[in-house]
């Protein structure tokens, strides 16, 4: 049995679905926030009330692991394609892996300082 770089088992319809699922979300959340920020005379006071809302946090959090998530089947995808080497694919499967981890923690951070 073959195993997968750094453990992580990928199979192709589930990650096709994965991504789609995402860049649904991730539009639908887009689109939202567009909307919201062409509000008339939007201030800082009403953005920061909205992200001082737990279902926004919520949300917006979905949103940054959907985004994550989407990136990491992607970058999996093309290093797996591209990269042959096994040496050079696991390094750069890890550093990008732990810069989503760190974007994550960082976004994590940011919203819940709000």
């Amino acid at each position: 049995m073959v195993k997968s770089v750094l453990g992580v088992n990928h199979q192709g319809l589930r990650d096709w679905v994965i991504q789609r699922v995402s860049a649904i979300f991730m539009a639908v959340y887009s689109v939202a926030l567009v909307l919201y920020l062409t509000h008339s005379s939007l201030s800082f006071a009403e953005w920061h009330s909205l992200f001082s809302q737990v279902w926004m946090k919520i949300v917006t959090i979905l949103f940054l692991v959907a985004l994550l998530w989407h990136a990491w089947i992607g970058v999996w995808t093309i290093f797996t394609d591209y990269i042959k080497s096994f040496v050079i694919r696991s390094f750069l499967n890890f550093f990008v892996l732990l810069m989503l981890f760190a974007c994550f923690i960082w976004g994590l951070l940011i919203l819940w300082s709000v």
